[in-house]
């Protein structure tokens, strides 16, 4: 009985889907964890915002924003702050081309305008206690002190933040999970100062219009 011949069976290999292709990349999945921090915290600074809209006209018969804002202290915070934003972008190009000289050089200088920030806005908030217009004041500085104090945390973290981040590179240099968590902290830092575009529109600015 002759044998007979199978010819094989040729099978298409169809592509597999993304969504089955296993785990992403550690900087994709970092990156996404990232912007679902900052989303995150966008939302609560949202929160705190419509808070403060809401009590800004309630003064309890203290004085108002207009009485307590220094016009000339809010606009060089800003200024610091929207200066350490450019700074902090030449750290990345430092980061980008491996560079430890332009890293550190930006990263000082995004320190010391963040610091210079952070005196300003607690002298500002010295000077308000002092004069009796304390957060206990009213419902306007209570909402006030939540949401400026609420920012002034984010960037005492930040800096502190940084500061880790310095250490890592001088003992691991550029590698990959420092250069991920230093991209992070871009990111958090830009965040920051588009937040503070805000406050200065809706509780500085809106004080003197």
């Amino acid at each position: 009985m002759s044998a007979v011949m199978k010819e094989p069976i040729q099978t298409i290999e169809r592509p597999v889907p993304r969504s089955q292709r296993g785990p992403a990349p550690t900087r994709v999945t970092v990156t996404y964890g990232m912007w679902l921090f900052l989303l995150s915290d966008i939302v609560m600074f949202a929160a705190f915002f419509a808070a403060f809209v809401v009590l800004r006209d309630h003064t309890a018969g203290g004085p108002s924003g207009r009485a307590l804002f220094e016009r000339r202290d809010v606009l060089i915070e800003t200024a610091c702050l929207l200066f350490s934003s450019f700074s902090c972008a030449l750290q990345g190009l430092g980061v980008e081309y491996r560079n430890k000289t332009v890293t550190y050089i930006a990263a000082a200088v995004t320190l010391a305008l963040g610091a210079a920030f952070m005196v300003l806005e607690l002298s500002e908030f010295a000077r308000m206690i002092g004069e009796g217009a304390g957060p206990d004041r009213s419902a306007f500085l209570s909402g006030f002190f939540a949401l400026v104090g609420l920012h002034g945390l984010h960037v005492a973290c930040g800096m502190f933040w940084l500061i880790v981040m310095l250490a890592q590179v001088a003992t691991l240099g550029f590698s990959p999970k420092v250069v991920r968590r230093l991209l992070c902290f871009n990111l958090f830092w830009h965040a920051l100062d588009i937040v503070w575009v805000g406050v200065f529109t809706v509780v500085y600015l809106g004080a003197f219009t």
